[in-house]
């Protein structure tokens, strides 16, 4: 039996008798229990703390995910957790405890929730903006429970896979945790479409193999390359696309295998941010870039955080071949997201409870976070409209589009303009009458892509359209409109009353 201890850094003697204790008091609570794969019960939450280590999150966090089930599986009362291991160990364990009924469904192709729905989303939406760490350990939790969905009834594995793929797996996406994502997609996959994912194994692995054959030579030639020209790298692998990535991809190419031409990447870390820079230029002497596949995302990260440069080029035997470029903080962070940026905000803050609750409070990559807590907050507005909001403000497809001066926007797929300038400041969407995209002119109700650089022309004192309504997607462009259609509508009486 392995203990979850982190890797990262020595423990001290109180956190390792911590750990230890918090183990031993979950096995004794947990004794009897088994779960449907037949083992006991407790090792399930060994492997959420495993997972939370994993990402080098704190000792707190550690023991609460040894303890995450524990008041809700067990005779085990919050308060004795609170006596056994503290304050804030128990706001962890309570706030997954309270997570612990969220379930989606799927009803005639629109997602709902059970008849409690409301009151547990809202709970997440809570637990996000509350204490994130809640939501680390439900991630968590879950990644487990998806690695042995095998052992339950059919009907159940796709409800589960359901859930995590699109909730799960769609905020660690939003939360830049992209490795967990990925994850949960890959698991999620056999038992949403199980003949397409047979499909894939059949046709995919010799594609694989022979790739990776190929991208031997051409690590080796980078790596004297770089060498060569005094660059430093912290390694050149190729990793191969995951199975839910090459599936999303081959249903727009008809499942043509061809059409992927960056079913394995090669990816270079460097030591600092201007090697990324130089590791860039001296893949292009190599071999000549795509027109229009390099894409920056250091210097223009994306709304999640994630850094790296990607460029594809055409390489040895004029085989088109992806390269992603970054630092190992890039990196690090690419895999982990804020749960990355949580390990490193901790070691500059205050040990004090309120202050690491606090840690995220005003940071800018989580301003989504903020939005959907005022979402849930506002007054008036029916169940409908909130998860029509959540369904596109929050789970759709993302893309960035960005201001002249070089702000990313985070905007679901399929936002315009109006989208765009709402989202910058409700005086600019109010007073829009057009919209320039890469330079152009273009109409308001264009849909955007990734990437694009987007201006908003205004003129003082105009008031919305009301046909604006027809191709908005975002609730926060949507909710000001109506809310000047009806000032206007409002003025109009007025004004009669006033004539009259």
């Amino acid at each position: 039996m392995t203990l979850p201890y982190p890797k990262h850094r020595t423990l001290s003697p109180n956190e390792e008798k911590l750990i230890q204790k918090a183990y031993e008091y979950t096995v004794s609570a947990h004794q009897g229990q088994m779960r449907k794969s037949g083992e006991p019960y407790a090792n399930h939450c060994l492997e959420t703390a495993k997972t939370i280590a994993e990402w080098k999150l704190d000792t707190e966090v550690i023991v609460a995910a040894l303890l995450h089930d524990t008041v809700e599986d067990t005779s085990k009362t919050l308060e004795e957790v609170k006596k056994e291991f503290g304050e804030e160990i128990a706001f962890l364990v309570d706030g997954v405890t309270k997570l612990g009924h969220f379930k989606y469904r799927e009803q005639n192709k629109e997602w709902a929730l059970e008849k409690n729905r409301s009151e547990n989303f809202r709970k997440l939406i809570l637990a996000l903006s509350e204490d994130i760490r809640v939501v680390f350990i439900k991630l968590a939790d879950r990644l487990h429970n998806m690695k042995t969905l095998s052992f339950l009834p059919s009907e159940k594995q796709k409800r589960i896979a359901l859930e995590t793929y699109d909730v799960y797996a769609s905020l660690a996406y939003r939360l830049g945790m992209t490795k967990l994502a990925g994850e949960m997609e890959d698991l999620s996959l056999p038992y949403l479409h199980p003949e397409d994912y047979k499909w894939l194994l059949e046709h995919v692995p010799e594609q694989f193999e022979e790739r990776e054959e190929y991208l031997k030579k051409v690590k080796e030639k980078l790596e004297k390359h770089l060498r060569e020209n005094n660059i430093s790298a912290v390694s050149v692998s190729f990793r191969a696309k995951r199975y839910s990535s090459i599936y999303k991809k081959l249903k727009k190419y008809e499942m043509n295998l061809d059409q992927i031409y960056d079913l394995v990447a090669m990816r270079v870390i460097v030591q600092t941010t201007e090697d990324c820079y130089k590791t860039l230029g001296l893949i292009h002497e190599l071999w000549k870039p795509l027109p229009g596949k390099i894409k920056d995302y250091i210097a223009l990260p994306k709304p999640n955080n994630y850094r790296s440069i990607h460029t594809t080029v055409f390489c040895e035997e004029d085989k088109i071949t992806e390269f992603q470029i970054r630092t190992n903080k890039m990196n690090e962070e690419a895999e982990h997201g804020i749960a990355a940026h949580w390990a490193y905000e901790l070691k500059k803050e205050s040990k004090s409870y309120a202050n690491r609750k606090a840690v995220f409070a005003d940071k800018k990559e989580i301003a989504w976070i903020k939005q959907l807590k005022n979402w849930q907050e506002k007054e008036g507005q029916s169940e409908e409209e909130f998860f029509d909001a959540l369904k596109i403000d929050f789970f759709k497809d993302r893309i960035f589009a960005v201001t002249p001066k070089g702000d990313v926007i985070d905007l679901p797929h399929g936002a315009t303009p109006i989208d765009f300038a709402y989202h910058i400041h409700s005086g600019v969407g109010n007073q829009a009458v057009g919209a320039k995209v890469n330079g152009k002119i273009a109409p308001l109700s264009r849909e955007l892509k990734s990437g694009d650089i987007v201006e908003i022309m205004i003129q003082k004192g105009k008031k919305p359209s009301e046909d604006w309504l027809k191709f908005t997607k975002t609730t926060i462009a949507r909710d000001h409109i109506k809310s000047e259609l009806r000032k206007g509508s409002l003025l109009h009486r007025f004004n009669l009353k006033k004539k009259n």
